[in-house]
């Protein structure tokens, strides 16, 4: 686990392991999001990129025989 250091213009920098881990470019958005007492950064991506991120995916789903 990296720590990083906020600076007085309230900046972080990503560590590189992060970065590359994630895919994270320069220039790239990221969500920021509060989440209890933490901050989360999350990657966003192009929906292009995101086709077929679920392929495999089992969709079936056990209903009511008065639901269907």
């Amino acid at each position: 686990m990296s720590t990083v250091k906020v600076s007085p213009k309230f900046q972080v920098v990503i560590p590189r392991e992060v970065r590359e881990s994630l895919g994270i470019r320069a220039g790239q958005t990221v969500q920021v999001v509060a989440y209890e007492d933490r901050v989360e950064f999350i990657p966003l991506k192009p929906m292009k990129q995101m086709r077929g991120f679920l392929k495999g995916i089992d969709t079936t789903v056990e209903r009511d025989k008065d639901r269907v």
